[in-house]
């Protein structure tokens, strides 16, 4: 437990430490020696992003399925590194149902309604291996679910599954998101007595992330696709479990709620308003976060540090909130939020920017496409 082992300064924790290290760093090199060779099996296989509207930010052909490099990189060294369980193999059973189900997606476009019930099949996978929200610590107060446990197990997976998905929409953007969700999470988690197995494969999933991130920088190489959000949303949610609620609810609902945040705020926002436009809330728009900081005139670079800036923020209200420090973490994430509000609301608006877009992307794709 990490609580007892920065209180001890023996070898047992100082080698703990080290092998998480080399967990992390093995994760990251298998992620950077991975992605160059998923780049081009994508363009061999056709899976790929032609720009087709002003959804997208590319005006060229980019490759897809870089999600399967983090795959790759974080299944790889969780089973050299953590200690086998039935909850550990219940994730990578549904990570390769995830990852599978986002392959599909990326290559035909996958109905998503299908996409869905794959999402609940996966879901249902981790919950049969152990990992259910049985309660959690709401207010002082300790919330028991009992025998709709599953079923809100299945809701937080799925949820946080879609939300990091829908966010992904600018280079860097969901995996950034996720990686800074991923280190806040850990840093949570190591001042509790959370198992040391669930530390270590957050640290091996950040590693994953951060070898993939130099190719998904602006101007990206290669896409996550729906394969690497979706499996990034359904590591994170399913990990969440195993430290934030598993067997106690020791760790405050807030705390991931936190955590997580902007990809859910986005996803609520998006579902609401398309419904309130009385649309399917699985159509596609042009109105999510992101979408509003490009048409505000930032570039991509810079709506990205934006969203960078907002989630770092909510993660250090997280943080501050694990010390007990209830009114300073209220203070912080008040402040993000205005922040965020003032850059979508007060910045230099570009209206023309979705024309300019469409002209630039029928300019530069071929008629062959």
């Amino acid at each position: 437990m990490f609580t007892s082992i920065y209180s001890m300064y023996n070898d047992s924790a100082l080698n703990i430490i080290f092998g998480i290290v080399i967990a992390v760093l093995c994760a990251f090199f298998i992620s950077i020696a991975t992605t160059p060779v998923i780049r081009t099996l994508a363009f061999k296989f056709g899976v790929t992003d032609i720009p087709k509207d002003n959804r997208r930010m590319h005006s060229k052909e980019m490759p897809l399925m870089g999600g399967v490099a983090i795959f790759i990189a974080f299944a790889f060294t969780s089973l050299i590194f953590c200690s086998p369980s039935k909850a550990f193999f219940g994730m990578l059973i549904g990570n390769l149902i995830i990852v599978a189900t986002g392959i599909i997606d990326d290559k035909y476009d996958m109905n998503p309604c299908i996409k869905l019930l794959l999402q609940i099949a996966a879901a249902l996978v981790a919950v049969l291996s152990g990992n259910v929200i049985e309660q959690v610590n709401l207010l002082g107060h300790t919330l028991v679910f009992g025998a709709f446990a599953p079923f809100i197990t299945i809701i937080w997976i799925t949820a946080i599954t879609n939300a990091v998905n829908l966010i992904d929409g600018l280079d860097g953007l969901s995996c950034g998101i996720s990686t800074i969700s991923a280190i806040t999470l850990l840093l949570t988690l190591i001042r509790t007595d959370t198992n040391l197995n669930v530390v270590c494969m957050i640290a091996i999933l950040v590693g994953s992330c951060l070898g993939f991130l130099p190719f998904n920088f602006n101007p990206a190489r290669i896409f996550m696709g729906d394969t690497g959000a979706l499996f990034l949303g359904y590591t994170l949610s399913v990990l969440s479990i195993q430290g934030c609620f598993k067997f106690n609810g020791i760790i405050s609902f807030w705390i991931p709620l936190l955590i997580f945040a902007l990809p859910l705020a986005d996803t609520a926002f998006a579902f609401f308003r398309r419904i309130f436009k009385k649309q399917s809330p699985f159509r596609s728009d042009r109105e999510h976060l992101h979408h509003r900081l490009i048409d505000k005139g930032f570039d991509q670079k810079h709506a990205v540090m934006i969203l960078y800036a907002v989630s770092c923020m909510l993660g250090i209200a997280a943080i501050v909130y694990s010390f007990g420090w209830k009114i300073k973490s209220l203070i912080i994430a008040v402040c993000s939020i205005l922040i965020l509000y003032f850059n979508l609301n007060f910045s230099f608006e570009r209206k023309d920017i979705a024309k300019q877009q469409d002209e630039q992307i029928e300019k530069d794709t071929p008629d062959s496409k």
